[in-house]
Parts: structure tokens; sequence; C-alpha cells
């Protein structure tokens, strides 16, 4: 197993951390596998709230999963993977408890964006200690709709917020402006490469311009045990 302190610094900095060949080949190609059968044959027996479609017609506009290990032995099994929990309890710095794996897709062509938003707007936990993985299992890059992040940002706080019309994404950062963009770090990835980010950290992604790649991702919440519901909301 690897040791991953030398991350930390840079994720305690940037608020988000790239791990190149997180997956090794094998593994990889394994939960490549699994996934692509989970598509094929558990996602048409899902319920509306486990699978979203841009156009549910177009079973090609599939475009994110949610909750799998409720429906399927394997990734259910998965979630208890060492490899992904030794990851995000360095970078947390505690030990943590682990969400559902969910998988994310922008299909060739897709027009929408996802919004610049803090994955903790919606978690809304604290102390903050929440970390997800995300995993790349295509290859990444800014025609395609690579994650972009802005360093730092998870530092300040939870901006504001307003409902969006992306689906899966309904909420988005409300003043979000040139000032933001132009800070801005673009993650490109390979398969089995892995970028970590902080539950407050600001990150967004455009369309996937490009006419035949898809982007998708695998990725896997990591909550630390300190973390409680803020009751009080914000």
């Amino acid at each position: 197993m690897s040791d991953y302190t030398a991350y930390k610094a840079d994720y305690d900095r940037d608020g988000f951390v790239l791990v190149r060949n997180f997956l090794p080949p094998d593994e990889l190609k394994d939960l490549t596998a699994q996934v692509n059968r989970y598509v094929r044959e558990v996602v048409p027996t899902l319920p509306d709230q486990a699978a979203f479609y841009q156009d549910k017609a177009r079973p090609e506009t599939l475009k994110q999963l949610q909750h799998m290990g409720n429906y399927d032995a394997f990734f259910s099994e998965y979630r208890d993977q060492p490899r992904w929990r030794a990851l995000a309890q360095t970078l947390i710095g505690e030990a943590a408890q682990v969400s559902q794996p969910e998988w994310f897709n922008k299909p060739p062509q897709t027009e929408h964006p996802t919004p610049p938003h803090q994955d903790n707007f919606y978690f809304n936990l604290t102390p903050p200690n929440v970390a997800s993985i995300w995993l790349a299992l295509d290859p990444v890059d800014e025609e395609n709709g690579c994650l972009r992040y802005s360093p730092g940002s998870h530092l300040k706080g939870i901006r504001p917020h307003n409902r969006t019309a992306v689906l899966g994404f309904s909420q988005g950062i409300a003043d979000y402006g040139p000032e933001d963009q132009a800070n801005e770090v673009a993650v490109h990835l390979q398969p089995g490469d892995a970028v970590v980010h902080h539950g407050e950290v600001i990150h967004r992604a455009d369309p996937n311009r490009s006419s035949q790649r898809h982007r998708r991702a695998f990725a896997m919440v990591f909550e630390g045990v300190s973390c409680k519901i803020d009751e009080e909301g914000r």
C-alpha cells in the first residue's frame, strides 16, 4: 500500500491534489469492467433518483449514477477498498467513513457545464473534514470538460449559492466571476489518475465539446469521523 503523506501539504494549501496512477492498471481494468457491467445490466432497472440522463429516451445521454452500492454487491463491497481509504484518511487527517460510490459522465457534445460549486454546500458538515476522490476512467482535458479548481478557496468558507438548471447540480455559486475564473487550475488526467478535493474547494467543469470522447469518472466521498450535520444550516 502506498504512503500518501507527500500529498498532504498540497492538499492543505490548495484544497485539491492530483495523484497520478492512483489505481494500477490491473485494478483499473477490473473497476472499469465492473462499471461497464453496472451500466449495461443494472442501470435499466434503477429508479430515477439513482440514474440521471440528459434525455432518458436516449440511453447514451446517461450522465450520473448515485448510490451504486445500494443496487449492486460489487460496489457495496468496493467502498471498503483500503487504497481509497488510506488516501482519504491521510489527507483528511483522521479516520473516515465512506459514502456511496458515484459515477459521472459528460457525453460528447454535452451542452451543459458543471456550475462552480462547493460540495459542502450540499453536505452541510461541520467541521468540513470531507474529501472526494475523483478517478478518471477516460483521458480528461479541457476539450472534454476537465475539472477546474480555485486553489485555496476551501480556506475562505462557503460562498452564496443559487439554483441552477443543470441536472445533478442544483446549486451553483451566485457571484462567481472573471476574477475567480482567472485563478482557476485546469486538471488534466489519464485513466487511473485521481484528483482529491476538499469539501469546500470551489470547482467546476466546462461542457464536453469533443465530437466522440466521453468524460467518465468514478468517485467516492469520505467524511472524517468528527463531522456532524450542521443543524443550524446556512
